[in-house]
């Protein structure tokens, strides 16, 4: 019996999630780095890389579950006949869902801890499709954002630089005031006698 190496699965995730790709592109998601933590420069760097990556892609059908119902509310006889409302349910231990956003995914109000997924709910459209694309579009952005939100932005030197004169300027004023204020006090005392 042969056992698949772990690239092999990664590379084989890949070519099946891009032939089943929603919406007109055949790219596949490309597979986040390893990374548990941003705590180096290059890790920072390594993410923000699958994030301008992923930004530019869809996420394809086949990589989550959806299941349809009939929507509530108004609508007319189309709302009691047609199963236009879409639940899209990911489970985040999927393997293109970064390690270090998942503890933001799991603050999120479309986490839910039973299943240990993500579930979004669209009953904006008339169309399934168009639910469809709603939910994953929502995925798509709440996964952009879990994602940005744990990385760390440098200052740049300009920056470090002004910080440091605002500081040295508010010692300054400091110093000023103390001594101003000791000077006001000095003056209040009377002479020894």
């Amino acid at each position: 019996m042969k056992l698949f190496q772990p690239r092999t699965c990664a590379k084989f995730l890949q070519v099946f999630l891009a032939r089943n790709a929603h919406s007109g592109s055949h790219r596949p998601i490309p597979l986040p780095p390893r990374l548990s933590t941003l705590e180096s420069v290059q890790e920072t760097a390594s993410a923000r890389e699958w994030i301008s990556q992923f930004r530019a892609l869809d996420i394809p059908k086949a990589a989550v579950q959806l299941s349809f119902s009939r929507s509530s509310g108004p609508g007319g006889q189309n709302v009691n006949k047609v199963n236009t409302k879409a639940t899209l349910r990911c489970p985040i231990d999927e393997d293109w869902i970064p390690l270090w956003a998942k503890p933001e995914l799991k603050r999120s109000p479309y986490y839910v801890s039973s299943s240990q997924a993500i579930q979004i709910v669209s009953t904006v459209h008339r169309s399934q499709s168009q639910n469809i694309d709603e939910c994953l579009s929502k995925l798509h952005a709440l996964l952009i954002e879990a994602s940005s939100s744990a990385i760390k932005n440098e200052p740049s030197e300009a920056q470090k630089k002004r910080v440091e004169d605002l500081m040295r300027a508010a010692s300054a004023k400091r110093r000023a005031e103390k001594s101003h204020r000791s000077s006001i006090k000095t003056g209040r005392k009377r002479p020894p006698d």
